[in-house]
């Protein structure tokens, strides 16, 4: 009976019920096991009366993904409160009189890389989107096998998220408490790591993605060869960001200058402040980088939409340094003469900008018809899909492109919150803007293919007349 030796094999499927597995009893024989819970604690009590040790698996030690997720949700709730509550109490601690232009000066360092994490989050959820939308961005943008994935995007973002506010909070409470010299250290040490991080020469965090970055970045300074599709994406992300590199400049002065977690700054026509040159000349150098590109293009494929595109981007100059001239001239002058001419430039820059995004960078040849332009297409892409989400698309972008011209004008900087409001909607419109772009670049490469196939599928006539099997009469 319950002492003999079963005669079956261990794996026979007559001996098992679906789910169960076996279990070795202590005399040798094959026991029908119920849970595999059950059987792993028979099977430990087991070898402890043989007096053998048997190390718990991987699967029963660690906990499940939902509980682990949960806690991680929690403790980043801890944090982010922490670091309200730290920021709070630190600027509460300041005088009235400071408080103001001290969380101008600390917003100066800590924006431009708050938007990049913004941008870094978005450029994710993009990546998600693509790949559940079968669109091959890796052949798109001529990526290698080892391409970053949104999860890994969504991994650096969130690390992103995590230390520059912490560096924030720290610059706050070390102020606040008197402690000058080690907030002035905060900015310059995150500044300094997100460097490293980035031109690391070694074969850590993400090597081929970051060689990929700085290679691509240098191709859009010094466009010496044929521009790529991935080329003149980044650019025109770029532009986007110029505000950001805008407030990098001016941060990295003040650093280089000894002006941090200190008053120097407040004076505006000094080296690092508001009315510096500097100023209009970083924010137009990501329309120049595009412009060098369109121009490159033309040189190599002879296409006049590029020397219309490059016309684009050079629309952007007069409303940079128009704006920037308001505190070289006369009062008088610049309400007579310069500011409406800043005007008339930023509404050409925005109404060309759209008209150039929906009829080119997105194809939607709708407007062509309503507007009785050179291609009248029928609706085809307003078929397809949800309608909502292309008259979105088309409203925000309108919108937001005439607010563009706000954070390109040096002058009004004034209300710090309100340009970085200004700047993070502009990222936003960019970030819907990529999805458009992309889909329609796909939709280009797989009508290019279909066209080569159906070319090489189709024999001319020559060739169905010496193949008597292929001609049908």
């Amino acid at each position: 009976m319950f002492g003999s030796l079963v005669d079956a094999p261990a794996n026979s499927p007559h001996l098992r019920r679906s789910g169960s597995r076996a279990v070795v009893s202590d005399i040798g024989t094959v026991e029908l096991g119920g849970s595999p819970v059950e059987a792993l604690l028979h099977n430990i009590e087991v070898n402890e009366m043989k007096g053998v040790t048997t190390p718990l698996s991987t699967a029963a030690i660690m906990p499940s993904p939902v509980l682990l997720w949960r806690f991680k949700v929690l403790l980043f709730l801890i944090w982010g409160v922490s670091c309200c509550k730290i920021s709070w109490d630190s600027v509460m601690r300041m005088s009235a009189n400071l408080r103001d232009l001290f969380l101008y000066e600390a917003f100066l360092y800590y924006n431009p890389l708050l938007l990049m994490t913004m941008m870094v989050w978005f450029w994710g959820i993009n990546l998600w989107v693509f790949a559940q939308a079968n669109v091959n961005y890796a052949k798109i943008f001529d990526l290698d096998q080892n391409h970053l994935s949104h999860r890994e995007i969504w991994k650096c973002a969130t690390w992103m998220t995590m230390i520059v506010p912490t560096s924030m909070t720290a610059y706050l409470y070390l102020y606040s408490h008197g402690e000058v010299s080690l907030a002035a250290s905060q900015p310059v040490l995150l500044y300094a790591a997100f460097a490293m991080a980035l031109i690391f020469p070694f074969d850590i965090f993400y090597l081929s993605s970051r060689y990929f970055f700085l290679r691509t970045v240098w191709r859009i300074v010094f466009p010496f060869q044929a521009i790529s599709f991935a080329d003149f994406f980044l650019a025109d992300i770029f532009t986007s960001m110029s505000k950001v590199f805008s407030d990098l400049e001016r941060s990295v002065c003040r650093m280089v200058h000894r002006q941090v977690a200190t008053i120097a700054w407040f004076e505006a026509d000094s080296v690092c402040g508001s009315h510096a040159v500097a100023i209009p000349i970083v924010l137009v150098l990501p329309y120049l980088f595009r412009l060098f590109q369109c121009l490159r293009q033309y040189k190599d494929t002879r296409e006049k939409t590029t020397l219309l595109n490059a016309l684009k981007y050079s629309t952007a100059v007069p409303v940079i340094f128009l704006s920037a001239l308001k505190y070289h001239v006369f009062p008088d002058n610049w309400v007579n003469i310069y500011r409406p001419l800043w005007l008339l430039s930023g509404v050409v820059n925005s109404l060309y900008s759209f008209y150039w995004d929906l009829t080119r960078d997105w194809d939607l040849s709708c407007f062509t018809r309503i507007f009785k332009f050179s291609r009248p297409n029928a609706l085809s892409y307003l078929l397809y899909g949800r309608k909502w989400v292309y008259f979105w698309a088309i409203g925000t972008n309108l919108i937001l492109r005439c607010t563009w011209t706000y954070k390109l004008s040096s002058h009004l900087r004034h209300n710090y919150l309100t340009v970085f409001a200004i700047t993070a909607l502009e990222i936003f419109r960019r970030f819907q803007w990529a999805f458009f772009r992309v889909e329609n670049e796909w939709n280009k490469m797989n009508s290019k293919q279909n066209i080569q196939l159906s070319t090489i599928d189709k024999p001319n006539d020559e060739q169905k007349l010496l193949d008597p099997n292929g001609y049908s009469v």
